[in-house]
């Protein structure tokens, strides 16, 4: 019975690692996926901003 229970704790732990690493998993898909948001944000938004500054510029 006691090889039992260190079996199933030794599956258990085993099972924790598997969880942590498709959690750390899915966070660095989260990441890249904000950083493709970002970078296509950037991209469109860059014309526009870059004609704000020289508007502001000009003025002053």
């Amino acid at each position: 019975m006691n090889a039992l229970l260190k079996t199933y704790i030794r599956v258990r732990e085993g099972l924790n690692r598997f969880h942590k690493g498709q959690t750390m998993t899915e966070y660095a898909l989260i990441l890249s996926a904000i950083a493709v948001a970002v970078l296509a944000a950037y991209e469109l938004l860059a014309t526009d901003i870059k004609n704000l500054v020289n508007t502001v510029a000009g003025d002053l």
